[in-house]
Formats: structure tokens, sequence, C-alpha cells
């Protein structure tokens, strides 16, 4: 059985991973009723072996683990990295680097947009992947065979994916376009979400300054009580709950007790009286500092046309290079362009600036335009008089 469940075997293990150029690694865990992610397996590879590592085995010790995640010299690669890193910092306090995404190494190489694994083993390992046991309980225990070598196949195929990834990104010199990338992956800050700053995850049912005040305090207090008591944010009070107290502004437990999804018993208990100190929070803050509503880009008359333009160019250049258009810009850079030159969009810096964002400025103004192609085909851009 390919499963290490104790912390010699482990420590052996990661030493000999710790010579490796570079390791895959992929997680299974489940999240449904705690607000931390629950980690129940690890697939670990490197080049000649594979392993399942069990994080819930008696007495186990994951420290070799989190010391191979640490090691500068060896590259930790991941398909769509963000939950399994948020795991690796939670439970070591670290971020697993260097670092190495095979979902946004794909997006920067042409293959769409938030490519599948399961896309990439075939296209690229020339492999199948049975997704039968995909909604397995990774929480139960004993894990059969069958299990084992359906997890470790997230692994084993993604070296191959890792190494014929790496060639094309040499080969179209795009390495740097994805270092940029991985930046942001292995900022902890990625992976933190503010209390204070939690209110702005939810869809906002008003602009009201007054209703974003009191959400604000409401959302702040839900992801503290919700990190320490380890419970999913849901559980506690429902999003729409939450809208639904910051647009009445209750003050009182009769008036706290009409909102639709909270019972009576819990508006006059400890969840009520948290509840009505938040609100009572939110009124009291002067009005100088509640919050404003999202800022959005209003376009002066007559800019719509120049959005439509920038679209198009924006699949002309994704088109041409080979790479997936929401990576290059989002619908809201192109507004943002379109009003502004000097607009702070991602898409006016770095690789994405060299390979969208100049040309992007100069349709704006005029300086180039969009011709069909000469045998008819396509677009292209042409130099403006």
């Amino acid at each position: 059985m390919k499963s290490i469940s104790d912390t010699a075997a482990l420590a052996a293990f990661c030493q000999r991973l710790s010579s490796a150029e570079f390791v895959t690694v992929d997680t299974e865990f489940t999240r449904e009723k705690t607000y931390w992610p629950q980690l129940c397996l690890v697939q670990l590879a490197g080049p000649d072996e594979a392993w399942a590592i069990d994080p819930m085995a008696p007495g186990i010790d994951l420290a070799p683990l989190f010391e191979l995640m640490a090691n500068p010299a060896v590259m930790k690669v991941f398909h769509a990295a963000r939950q399994d890193v948020e795991i690796f910092l939670h439970l070591s306090g670290k971020v697993p680097a260097p670092l190495f995404d095979t979902q946004l190494a794909a997006m920067v190489c042409g293959f769409g947009d938030a490519v599948s694994y399961e896309t990439l083993a075939g296209q690229l390992a020339r492999a199948r992947i049975d997704k039968s046991l995909r909604f397995t309980d990774w929480s139960r225990r004993p894990l059969t065979d069958r299990q084992l070598d359906y997890a470790l196949a997230d692994v084993t195929h993604l070296r191959v994916i890792y190494e014929k990834l790496c060639q094309r990104l040499e080969r179209e010199q795009r390495a740097e376009w994805v270092a940029e990338e991985m930046a942001v992956l292995t900022d902890p800050s990625t992976y933190m979400v503010d209390p204070d700053e939690a209110w702005r995850r939810l869809k906002s049912r008003s602009s009201s300054p007054r209703f974003l005040m009191i959400l604000k305090e409401l959302a702040a207090w839900r992801e503290r009580e919700a990190r320490e008591k380890d419970l999913p944010r849901q559980r506690l009070l429902k999003d729409d709950s939450l809208m639904e107290i910051a647009a009445q502004a209750p003050t009182t437990i009769d008036e706290l007790a009409h909102t639709r999804g909270l019972s009576r018993n819990a508006a006059e208990g400890k969840l009520g009286a948290a509840l009505l100190a938040a609100v009572s929070r939110a009124l009291a803050t002067p009005e100088a500092d509640w919050p404003k509503p999202m800022e959005r880009v209003e376009l002066p008359r007559g800019l719509g046309p120049v959005v439509d333009l920038l679209k198009v160019l924006l699949k002309l250049k994704g088109d041409q290079h080979d790479v997936a258009q929401r990576l290059i810009a989002s619908s809201s850079d192109l507004e943002w362009i379109a009003a502004d030159d000097s607009a702070e969009v991602p898409a006016l810096h770095g690789w994405r600036r060299g390979l969208f964002g100049d040309d992007a400025l100069r349709l704006k103004h005029g300086q180039v335009g969009l011709a069909l192609a000469t045998d008819g085909k396509g677009l292209r851009l042409i130099p403006l008089e």
C-alpha cells in the first residue's frame, strides 16, 4: 500500500526528496463543517516514487513534510494551488516556496481559462484520469488501495505536465510571466482575510453608507467568531440574514427576532446579543468613517465603443500569443483603461503591458487601428497616420 502513516517513514521519504529538483504535491481535505480546511491526505511525488501521507494517522508528526515544503532548493509543483497552499500556511505558518502552479502556467501557454488537471494530463502526459472517486470522503478510514491509487494519480502525471510546461515556457520565453503570477501565490497576505474587510466579499444589496457600515461590523463579527470556533461562516449566520439585519438595523431583541432565518430563541440568546452589539457599534461610528460604496467606472459618453474595441483587441492578442484572455485583462480592466491612461490595473503593468496594455492605449488614442488581414482571415493591428 502506497501510504505513509508514521513519522519515521515520512522523515525518510522527505529526506530522499530533499535532493530532488522538484516535487509534485496535492491534498485531499474536507471543509463542510469547519472554518479551516481539515487535511485528510497529502500526495507527494519525486522523480522516482510517490506516496500518500496520512496526516490523520495516530501520532504522526508532519514536521518533515513542512520542512520539505520550506526547502528553497526544491520546487513545489501544484495544480490550482490556492487551497493546498492555504492548508500548509495554516498548519505550518509558511507558504510552500519556491512554488509552481501548473494551472496558471497553462493559462500563460494557451490552454484556456482555469484549465483542469484532467485536460493537461490528457494533452501533455497522454494519461486518462479516472474521476469516479472524486466524491470520496477522504476523512474516513481505512482508505482502500483503489482510493490511494486514485489520489496518487493527481501527482504522478503532474511530473510530466510540469516538465512539458517548463519546456514550453522556456521555448516561448515566458518563464518570467509565470514568475510574476507565482509571486502572488507565495505572498501570505493572499490567504489572509482581514475581518474588517470581510464585508467586501459579500454581494451587497445596497450602496447606502449606513447599510455598509452595519454590514461591515456584522461580517467582521462573524469572521472572528467563525475562526475562533472553527465553524463555517454560513453555519454561524447566513449571508442573507446578515444582509437583512444590516438593512433593518434592529436595536432591540423584538426587532432582531423578525429577521428571516433567525429564531426567537437565537435572538434572545448570546447570538442575538452579539448581533445587536455589532449593530450598535456600527451606528455609533461617526458618519465620516462609514464605508463608501464600491467605486464603479462611470464611462464618459462615447467610451462604450472604446471598451468594445478593447475587447476585440484582447481577443486578438489572446489568440495571437496563445494566452488565456482572462489572465491578460478583465472586463473591469478594459473599462478603467478606456477611462484613464494611468489606471492602476494589472493589464498596464509587467508582461501584460507589453503584450496588450501599450497597444490598448495606442488603439484608444487612434495611433493604431484594427483591420482585416490581407487573406481575409482574422484581424491585425495597423499603424494610423
